[in-house]
């Protein structure tokens, strides 16, 4: 099959449905499969099946979106048009101007479409223009916005039933389909040198408002036992000059970093505990690459984030923006 994967951002691997996007295409085309990519990038870029667009500029949404390293792409019609030529399905990873483009461009040539709903609101509103719980409101109003394209696929892939859930709730009547990201199968336990002279813990994800890395800080400062604990944050984000403040009031100071695959499965397996305290989640897929590596995870109960379905049971749980908790 030839088939088109149109996303925003696909050339840095910061986030996870980007990640998400690069595994699946390496997937399918191990299985044989010729997959083409839209998105974001520059015009010369001399990669094969890789279609580039410019960025969108969009007044003060794109100041903060380039701090999550998040474009948004302008559609460019003969761009899109000729990576759909001969394609038998094309896939939109998140509900954007230029999937919109994309949309009607691949309908008007009879192609199948199918999409994914990887994008919350309250990852614009919250982490994207730092508005917090505050910008609850405007999150409606983005549901019903995206409800418009969405309503347009015959076919919907959700990483979580939370997802799922979220939007028959707001409207979308599509077939959903409730398949997990998944895991790379180098996640796996390990023998690896531990340091077993600290409780060493781990969060993975981007330094965001909505990750709530600070929470994790807290949390430490609180306990009895902080001076054996050690923590690690893996990712890279706007808030990392945050994190570190924050951090230097610990006994320990937290140690940061942005890792390979290879090195951050090495490190997943020197932990004794993975905590993801995020108020927003469509899956959490950090959290289930640590539980692939057998590593007992803590997560928070934020009913706005689907990664509480990974808990084992609820002393696997926190009470959401609880530290002490």
């Amino acid at each position: 099959m030839v088939i088109v994967f149109v996303i925003d951002s696909f050339l840095e691997e910061t986030n996870g449905t980007t990640i998400t996007a690069v595994r699946t295409r390496n997937k399918l085309i191990e299985l044989g499969h010729e997959v083409r990519v839209v998105t974001v990038g520059p015009k010369d870029l001399d990669r094969k099946d890789i279609y580039t667009v410019p960025e969108r500029y969009i007044p003060i949404v794109t100041h903060y979106s380039r701090k999550q390293n998040h474009p948004f792409a302008k559609p460019v019609k003969s761009t899109l048009e000729k990576a759909f030529e001969g394609a038998d399905v094309v896939h939109f990873f998140v509900p954007f101007k230029m999937s919109k483009v994309g949309l009607k461009i691949a309908k008007k040539m009879n192609i199948p479409v199918t999409s994914a709903y990887h994008a919350q609101p309250g990852n614009i509103t919250y982490g994207g223009m730092n508005l917090g719980k505050y910008g609850r409101p405007l999150e409606i109003l983005i549901y019903k916005w995206n409800k418009r394209f969405y309503k347009k696929t015959d076919n919907i892939h959700c990483p979580s039933k939370y997802i799922a859930d979220e939007a028959v709730r707001f409207g979308v009547n599509s077939r959903m389909h409730v398949i997990s990201n998944g895991v790379s199968k180098s996640f796996v336990p390990m023998e690896v040198k531990r340091d077993d002279d600290k409780i060493n813990i781990l969060m993975i994800g981007r330094f965001a408002q909505e990750k709530r890395q600070d929470l994790i800080v807290n949390a430490v400062y609180h306990s009895k036992y902080r001076d054996k604990i050690q923590i690690y944050f893996a990712g890279k984000g706007p808030q990392l000059e945050k994190i570190k403040r924050l951090g230097r009031k610990l006994p320990n100071e937290p140690i940061i970093g942005f890792y390979t695959e290879k090195e951050l499965v090495e490190l997943i397996n020197k932990m004794d505990l993975y905590i993801h305290a995020a108020d927003l989640e469509t899956e959490g897929i950090a959290a289930l690459e640590a539980i692939a590596c057998g590593i007992v995870p803590i997560i928070s109960d934020n009913k706005y984030s689907a990664t509480n379905q990974f808990a084992i049971d609820d002393r696997s749980l926190f009470k959401a923006g609880k530290p002490k908790d």
